[in-house]
């Protein structure tokens, strides 16, 4: 069974709770004014030119790491470490009496209990301080808490399905039920020539959950689309011989006969003929690489929609085609002026997450190779120049990390109405069903007019937790760690519930770049199977985590369905 990820808010401590009975219900809404943002920094309590440096009532320091501003009296005190008497700030708020025990720090902006000796916290005061915020950078004001409103989760209608008349005859003809088998799909690819980069994304695409439900449930019916392009082109004379294929006619196709039972190896040659049609420039039996294949294949499948529906369909909602529907994802940019403050937003759609490896901190070592060996297979990870250790996460880090454009970069603000420089941050806005990471191992450089490969090895995870690279969490940890929903992205908090991810295909690359091969690593019932073109064969879980990963593909471990209206 799995369970919810959920947020629980820290417990208010008693003193907190006395302080807010005898102030009103906002007892911080006056603290607003007083309170001061910067670009690139924390928010902190403001201070006029004028203003005198602020010193601990008690020794008069203003060196002290840390210094607070009781809320119920003009005193500062500071938390120098005293052997024999109590904390300055803690010595305040004894002497005082009741009232005092709740200060603010004034470098950091954050409440603090001066008797319980700890941070505490409140939705309220974390209000006036995002409030504040938005002020100096000109944003829209921030939603409700988030245990002030009910969670919204983005959820797929979920729709029983049942057999029409029509459809009933046609199962009770010729259907037969999926094999017991628990490798049913298993089914090997022939090569047709250098296609070993279309066979392995195949492997993964033909074992992704949503997409094999989607074509095993005859959603998309070769057939009676095949009935329905010929009348459109026999309409039309002007219509092409490329308008009667259809990608995703030959998907089902494939579908069928890999499901079929069958497990001698399946020529895919019918889609191969359907994919150089779509993409002719990529028609040859030279080596491809398979990235470039998977996401031309997603927009071969999305321009049949266009065309069938006659206007383009956006991507971005991720409901156009079943393409989409299963790998759609949207990234948000935020492009900030280092000057004024000012951040500029815009959203993306994308169908998978380019990433950097990691740059090789280490000294260069000469070529080596480790061999692996595990259930009678000999695997090699190679380690040389250009090699190292990176991970999924860190290379999650680097893209989700702010980046500081330099001079020659510069963009045009709206506040100041001139170029400055910028930072620039990528989140994550909505996660996909299915994320497929896609790692840069192929570099170009046009000065030098070489390519070349990076042969770094990657440690990935089985399972992954998305939650630190939502917007959600990127906007909580630049305001602060204030727990609120920002900028219209309460959905990002609440599909919180549904960021962890567990791996199930992983596409690699050996060898060199003009000449180098593809393999896929696919999961079944907990056991991983490596398909080699036409070979399967069984492995264990130190050979796929040796292997260089070049494309990695994880689902949702929950999906979460809307109830029907009815």
């Amino acid at each position: 069974m799995n369970h919810h990820r959920q947020r629980f808010l820290p417990q208010s401590c008693s003193h907190l709770s006395a302080f807010r009975s005898a102030h009103g219900p906002n007892p911080f809404q006056s603290l607003q004014p007083c309170l001061k943002s910067r670009p690139l920094g924390p928010t902190s309590v403001r201070r006029e030119l004028n203003d005198a440096v602020p010193r601990c009532s008690l020794c008069s320091s203003s060196a002290a790491s840390h210094l607070y501003a009781c809320l119920a009296c003009p005193a500062v005190s500071c938390w120098a470490p005293n052997l024999h008497s109590p904390p300055h700030a803690a010595a305040h708020a004894a002497a005082a009496g009741g009232g005092h025990e709740i200060a603010v720090d004034l470098d950091r902006a954050e409440l603090f209990c001066c008797l319980c000796r700890d941070q505490v916290y409140d939705p309220d005061f974390d209000t006036t301080v995002v409030r504040a915020n938005r002020i100096f950078l000109s944003l829209p004001p921030p939603a409700s808490h988030p245990k002030d409103k009910k969670k919204r989760r983005r959820a797929v209608e979920y729709r029983p399905w049942s057999p029409d008349p029509h459809e009933r005859i046609c199962i009770a003809r010729g259907s037969s039920p999926l094999p017991p088998d628990s490798t049913a799909g298993l089914r090997g690819l022939n090569n047709l020539g250098n296609t070993c980069f279309m066979n392995s994304v195949l492997q993964a695409l033909l074992h992704t959950p949503p997409l094999r439900n989607y074509f095993l449930s005859d959603r998309h019916n070769r057939y009676e689309c095949q009935h329905k392009r010929v009348k459109i082109c026999a309409t039309d004379n002007a219509k092409s011989m490329a308008a009667r294929l259809c990608l995703a006619c030959d998907m089902d196709a494939i579908f069928s006969a890999v499901f079929s039972g069958d497990k001698k190896p399946y020529s895919p040659a019918k889609f191969l003929y359907s994919w150089w049609q779509h993409a002719a420039n990529l028609a040859s039996y030279e080596q491809q690489d398979a990235h470039e294949f998977f996401i031309s294949m997603l927009h071969g499948i999305h321009e049949k929609v266009e065309q069938e529906k006659g206007k383009p369909q956006t991507q971005g909602s991720g409901d156009c085609c079943i393409a989409h529907r299963v790998f759609s994802g949207v990234l948000r940019s935020d492009v900030t002026c280092t000057i004024c403050g000012f951040t500029s937003t815009t959203y993306d759609p994308c169908v998978d997450f380019s990433l950097d490896l990691e740059p090789n901190h280490g000294p260069v070592k000469n070529n080596t190779t480790k061999t692996h060996s595990c259930n009678g297979e000999m695997e090699s990870m190679v380690s040389g120049q250009g090699a190292g250790v990176s991970t999924l996460m860190g290379c999650l880090d680097r893209f989700t990390r702010p980046e500081k454009l330099g001079s020659d970069q510069k963009l045009f603000c709206q506040n100041c109405q001139v170029r400055q420089e910028s930072l620039k941050q990528l989140s994550i806005r909505k996660l996909p069903l299915v994320s497929c990471f896609h790692m840069k191992r192929f570099e170009h450089s046009s000065t030098k007019k070489m390519s070349w490969k990076v042969d770094r090895y990657l440690k990935f995870p089985f399972s992954l937790d998305m939650a630190p690279y939502l917007s959600s969490s990127i906007l909580r940890g630049r305001f602060g760690n204030r727990i609120f929903a920002f900028d219209g992205d309460e959905s990002d908090s609440s599909t919180e519930s549904s960021s962890e991810f567990e791996l199930f295909a992983v596409v690699t690359h050996t060898g060199r770049l003009d000449a180098g091969h593809y393999v896929t690593y696919l999961r079944l019932n907990n056991q991983w199977y490596k398909c080699d073109d036409a070979w399967i064969t069984q492995v264990s879980e130190n050979i796929v985590r040796a292997s260089q990963g070049y494309m990695m593909f994880y689902v949702q471990k929950v999906l979460h369905y809307r109830r029907n209206e009815n």
